[in-house]
């Protein structure tokens, strides 16, 4: 007797790429806009202008590593100040776990940037090569013809020029937009700035062209963490499978009226940029871009029943469902206490910020005491000890700053290449300046080992002032 076994498939079997059908709907319109949004803000925004005096660079968005700092619109960041990033990506953190909790992977379904540029690689493929039969068919035409050749070379310069696109945006965001562009095409731009324009749309034509769902799937932690971030309650794409079997084609004859509402067409399946069977249950594969419901939906209308068979559904209306009731308020599944606590804490980070940056001072100070040597004694018996300042104006402008001392009236201070206690700090730049403290001879404050006191600068301009406490090392020291 033959054997009739389907045989296994080998393990070294080469892996076919996907090809999703096109489909139309709600959540694919809105994917688009988004993609729309997302690309443009990331390829325009360097060339944005904002105008910041004649002292600064007028680039709205600017990481400017030679200078050490970032520039946003009206907001300056200094290296010191690095706690904003931090609470930055703290809150990114925090808006991940509750967009998680409160709709699945929907991050990874409609703004992450591989998913943003895999649909726009797969738009040009199929500009070019036709809709998913289309693809398929020269996929698996063995034979490389001239139309073939033809396809696959135009698709890849597509994809390239995409990809260089994407890598030239990336370097316009750590120097001025205008000037790099022009030294990039002529020729005079920094080996860095090539090299790493190279790595960005050789790493972009990869991921978005050929890995694509391997990336979700393989590389991204995201899937093996998500499951963390979500609960019975968590709205998430999923199939009613409860309405849908036992599936089959609905045709007239005895048995057809025992059909679930899926009728097998695999829509769902062949418009799935990952490849999977939504109605084989929740996998890590699944990334909820909801093109499923959106291809299911409409297979729905055309045969005449409920649209709904594959959605956004949570798991803790299953048995309400399979019991014949309306599910509950969308709302009441959004606004649960996981949810409200992400959202409490991702605001109050907010805040915490946006108060941080208002309340930061214009100018600052820093004191560093010479320590070779501690003190010196002066001819004249007095004790003198030298401090290195550290000015920062913030300002857009050259500001003319005052040193005073505080804390003890025996002490008086001086500023090395100065002739008053006024120093002129340039705009944007932290000035060093060597001030010196001396106590007479004979005084308390020369003779004992540690005296504390303030110093004090003055923006004379507008009044703001910084304050920092050291101390004065006297004989005994």
């Amino acid at each position: 007797m033959a054997d009739t076994e389907t045989p296994a498939p080998s393990l070294y079997e080469s892996r076919e790429p996907i090809f999703p059908r096109r489909v139309s709907g709600k959540f694919r319109n809105l994917k688009w806009v988004l993609m729309a949004v997302m690309l443009g803000i990331y390829y325009v925004t360097p060339w944005l202008r904002w105008d910041r005096g004649p002292e600064l660079p007028d680039q709205a968005v600017l990481l400017d590593l030679a200078g050490r700092r970032f520039f946003f619109f009206m907001i300056e960041i200094w290296p010191h100040e690095f706690y904003f990033v931090a609470g930055l990506l703290v809150m990114a953190g925090l808006g991940l776990f509750l967009f998680t909790s409160a709709l699945g992977r929907v991050w990874c379904g409609y703004a992450c940037p591989q998913t943003v540029w895999t649909d726009l690689f797969i738009l040009v493929e199929r500009w070019i090569e036709g809709d998913r039969n289309a693809r398929l068919r020269l996929h698996r035409q063995k034979k490389w013809d001239f139309r073939k050749a033809r396809l696959r070379v135009t698709k890849w310069v597509a994809w390239f020029l995409i990809a260089l696109a994407t890598g030239g945006a990336w370097v316009f965001y750590f120097t001025d937009a205008p000037t790099l562009a022009v030294d990039l095409v002529t020729g005079n731009a920094h080996p860095v700035a090539y090299t790493t324009m190279l790595i960005l749309a050789g790493t972009t034509f990869a991921f978005g062209g050929f890995a694509r769902e391997q990336i979700c799937i393989y590389a991204c932690p995201w899937p093996r963490i998500q499951a963390a971030m979500m609960d019975e309650d968590t709205l998430t794409v999923g199939y009613r499978d409860w309405r849908g079997e036992p599936r089959g084609k609905h045709r007239k004859g005895a048995g057809a009226e025992n059909l679930g509402d899926c009728i097998d067409c695999r829509a769902c399946v062949n418009v799935c940029p990952m490849g999977i069977d939504i109605r084989d249950g929740q996998q890590l594969a699944c990334i909820t871009c909801a093109l499923c419901i959106d291809a299911c939906d409409d297979v729905m209308a055309k045969i005449g029943k409920p649209r709904g068979l594959i959605d956004y559904l949570a798991l803790s209306d299953e048995t309400r469902e399979r019991e014949g009731h309306t599910p509950r308020a969308v709302w009441k599944h959004v606004f649960r206490p996981r949810v409200i606590l992400y959202t409490a804490l991702w605001s109050l980070v907010g805040i915490g910020l946006v108060f941080a940056l208002f309340m930061r001072p214009e100018i600052e100070m820093t004191v560093a005491p010479v320590r070779n040597p501690t003190f010196v004694v002066l001819s004249d018996g007095s004790v003198r000890n030298t401090y290195d300042v550290r000015l920062l104006n913030k300002h857009g402008e050259a500001r003319p700053f005052e040193l005073t001392l505080t804390g003890n009236d025996n002490l008086t201070l001086s500023l090395e290449g100065e002739e008053n206690t006024t120093v002129d700090v340039p705009a944007n730049e932290t000035y060093l300046q060597r001030v010196y403290v001396t106590a007479p001879n004979g005084t308390e404050e020369a003779q004992d080992e540690r005296t504390a006191f303030s110093l004090w600068v003055e923006d004379l301009t507008n009044g703001t002032r910084a304050e920092n406490d050291t101390v004065f090392n006297g004989r005994d020291n």
